[in-house]
């Protein structure tokens, strides 16, 4: 997980939460009722700051535009994309091989070589771009082609899961050399090799796509892609019911509207989507071992699940989801409010007149922020407040934008979203790490234990999966005993669609999506007509 991942709902490509993300279809056996026929009409939340890859835009994958070296499958297995095949891996795991896919072209009609990768992640981990996931390049010692048709990345250490950071985009280098990565033309009118061409953005309005005719896997069938800025879930269910769109994501109290609706169907999405709330370290409060403790024996996480997400999702005790095979039995924390009290009251917390607890002049309260217009979130918060109070501790709930929350989060707890499926390194090492305390994003509680560094770095550098999966158990049973954050639930990400939907998978979702999650993760493989 990335700085910008975690804060979710930030104005990026990587925005996206299960109240900040809506999305729309054209079927695969008709056309749909937005977009007309061999369209996709898709409603979005948020719109993307950039376009580029170079400041990480798609660097997860499904992009649209651009292709990565490798892509995941419906089963989240990786699969040749730019690449002719998976990687050759040598020198104990230090040296990646990639030979690459013939015959490909941009959009623009030039040839796509070796050296198009050389210079994206090049350019990416140069200190003067901006890209605030460059930090999960940081294994690369040097890339360089061989030939126009093979590349190799040297890497300063064994990296387990780099062959699952090379679904990064890959940009064309006779566009992009040569301008301020930063600020150039390419941010808002990319060319990639991927399966749609960007034909306009009309900024807080929407993004249109046409299919590519000469994409390397075959013009897709479905012609037209839109992206419809909404933000609003009330209005996306409104504009989804009038058939302005063909289908959308929406949170689990609007989905119910849709239950009797024949022309529709709901299609659940299983995530490593999680909420939490940041527990400060700086905070005098939230700093406190024992007070951590307690809150995370205070939430009630099952109440959370069924009256927050109506049953669309678990109880979260860490980034890593209890179904997944990375989680660590016997971590979950079970909803204890007596034993949370009776934590609080052997560290001094004493209730005061009015219920709420405290120690040597200092009150047990603080600020628990959430994005505002991010209903999911504010609902989440709320519920977190409730179950604090019963303990004795009192919890403001205050909404703002990214720019407002971003420079309090060192002393303010900020319900925080995050989540990628693809290795449980991606994101234990950038929450828990205390080399990333406050670094952007990361670490949003500065976090700091030395036993979770270095099983965090024992997980990353194991080529081993039984040693790897050794050091993650350690790292959460870590977390359990001195709890940074509490985790409070995964979100499934539900899906409203109309017209005919037989055949549609939907993978395992991250908790940024948009155009390339959903029901129409592979919408260019599509085929329409009866």
């Amino acid at each position: 997980m990335t700085a910008r991942s975690i804060r979710g709902v930030a104005a990026t490509a990587m925005a996206g939460v299960l109240a900040a993300g809506a999305t729309a279809c054209s079927t695969p056996g008709g056309g749909g009722a937005g977009g007309g026929k061999d369209a996709l009409v898709v409603g979005l939340a948020n719109e993307p700051e950039t376009l580029s890859p170079l400041l990480g835009y798609g660097k997860d994958g499904n992009s649209k535009i651009f292709d990565g070296l490798l892509r995941r499958d419906s089963a989240m297995e990786l699969e040749p994309a730019l690449a002719a095949e998976l990687p050759k891996v040598t020198d104990d795991g230090r040296t990646y091989t990639y030979k690459l896919r013939k015959g490909v072209t941009f959009s623009d009609g030039k040839p796509f070589s070796a050296e198009d990768v050389v210079f994206t992640y090049r350019t990416i981990l140069d200190e003067k771009t901006n890209n605030a996931a460059k930090g999960e390049l940081a294994a690369i010692d040097k890339v360089t082609a061989a030939g126009d048709d093979t590349v190799v990345f040297a890497l300063k250490y064994p990296y387990a899961p780099f062959a699952e950071r090379t679904v990064l985009p890959i940009v064309p280098e006779h566009v992009a050399k040569g301008q301020d990565v930063n600020t150039g033309s390419f941010n808002t009118a990319p060319v990639g090799t991927g399966p749609y061409v960007l034909t306009g953005w009309s900024k807080g309005e929407k993004l249109t796509f046409k299919a590519n005719p000469a994409y390397w896997g075959g013009e897709p069938k479905v012609k037209k892609l839109t992206m419809a800025i909404i933000k609003d879930d009330d209005v996306r269910a409104t504009r989804l019911r009038s058939g302005d769109l063909d289908g959308a994501i929406l949170p689990p109290n609007l989905v119910k509207g849709f239950k009797g609706d024949k022309s529709k169907a709901t299609l659940t999405a299983r995530t490593t989507d999680f909420r939490g709330v940041t527990l400060p370290t700086a905070n005098k409060v939230t700093g406190d071992p024992a007070v951590r403790r307690a809150l995370d024996l205070a939430v009630d996480r099952d109440a959370m699940v069924d009256k927050l997400l109506e049953g669309a999702g678990r109880a979260g005790y860490g980034p890593v989801p209890t179904d997944s095979e990375w989680f660590t039995k016997g971590t979950e924390r079970p909803h204890d409010l007596d034993r949370a009290k009776k934590l609080l009251d052997d560290a001094g917390w004493r209730p005061g007149g009015d219920g709420i607890r405290e120690k040597d002049g200092q009150r047990a309260a603080f600020t628990l922020w959430f994005p505002a217009g991010d209903k999911l979130r504010e609902e989440h918060a709320l519920a977190f407040a409730s179950d604090a109070k019963k303990a004795g501790v009192d919890v403001k709930v205050q909404s703002g934008t990214w720019e407002v929350i971003e420079p309090r989060m060192k002393e303010d707890a900020v319900l925080a979203g995050g989540g990628n499926p693809a290795d449980p390194d991606f994101d234990l090492y950038n929450l828990l790490h205390s080399s990333l305390a406050l670094d952007g994003f990361n670490n949003m509680a500065a976090y700091s234990s030395p036993d979770v560094d270095k099983a965090l770095e024992e997980g990353r550098r194991g080529g081993d999966k039984a040693a790897r999966k050794a050091a993650y158990d350690a790292v959460q049973r870590g977390l359990a005993d001195n709890p940074g954050y509490v985790f409070l639930t995964h979100v499934d990400h539900l899906y409203v669609m109309n017209g005919d939907r037989k055949g549609l998978t939907t993978q395992v979702e991250p908790h940024d999506h948009g155009l390339g999650a959903g029901p129409w993760w592979n919408v260019e493989d599509w085929q329409t007509g009866k």
